[in-house]
């Protein structure tokens, strides 16, 4: 227990005592303001005590910070160690600690009775699991969509029968130009140690083809041929799927 988190509260508590009974604060030497902050505190460290119990068990962890002006934290403080004690489901309680970490959220409950707060923390939660559900449907639908989209992707580069053992024939048996300055990426290759960077040009007559393997690097220029183009961009859609 934070000893000074509680004389904090308690004397917090100990003000608005005073304020909402009779208008005003005695002075905090007063054997009046001492007797009521000596009441507050001991009320404060039993709330806490209890609510440390009741709302995490023996494997409590700590509880999530709360946002706000330091005097809304040291009330909300209080009011969420009372809230958590009164709710009876793990997962609720669970989730109100892990979730609400605005101070005004917790403050605004301190009129509802346990009852009362016990019946909408529960819809709450509903909601919070109603929405998670259809999050979780609606990435289901999505990968399972994605899945559907590479299934179709691949089907159609088999059935066109292009591979890279191929592709790399392609780029091979290709007559040679002049490089030019790349506009575009249109694939990478991987063939037996080998690997192939394929570019578009600022000539549209020609591809620009960056090489690594086992002998090093090269780079050379290859004429555009509109079906080879087209097989790589394919191909290239297809990887980046898988």
């Amino acid at each position: 227990m934070d000893l000074k988190s509680v004389r904090e509260e308690a004397i917090a508590a100990t003000n608005r005592a005073f304020w909402d009974r009779q208008g005003f604060v005695p002075a905090e030497d007063s054997e009046e303001w001492e007797r009521e902050y000596r009441r507050q505190f001991e009320q404060v460290k039993a709330r806490h005590a209890a609510a440390g119990a009741r709302a995490a068990g023996p494997a409590a962890r700590p509880l999530p910070e709360l946002s706000g002006t330091p005097e809304q934290k040291r009330w909300a403080a209080a009011i969420r160690a009372d809230r958590l004690g009164q709710i009876r489901e793990p997962p609720i309680r669970a989730w109100l600690a892990r979730e609400w970490t605005r101070a005004r959220a917790w403050i605004d409950t301190r009129e509802l009775s346990p009852e009362a707060f016990r019946a909408r923390a529960a819809v709450w939660y509903a909601e919070h699991c109603r929405r998670a559900a259809e999050k979780v449907r609606a990435l289901s639908a999505e990968r399972a969509s994605e899945a559907a989209a590479a299934a179709a992707l691949k089907a159609e580069v088999a059935a066109a029968g292009i591979t890279a053992e191929g592709l790399v024939e392609l780029v091979d048996a290709s007559e040679r130009a002049e490089p030019a300055a790349i506009t575009g990426k249109l694939a990478e290759i991987a063939v037996d140690g080998r690997i192939l960077r394929l570019y578009e040009t600022a000539n549209p007559a020609v591809l620009l083809v960056k090489e690594k393997s086992r002998e090093g690097h090269a780079e050379y220029g290859i004429a555009r041929e509109e079906d080879l183009v087209a097989d790589l961009k394919l191909y290239a859609r297809a990887a980046a799927l898988s």
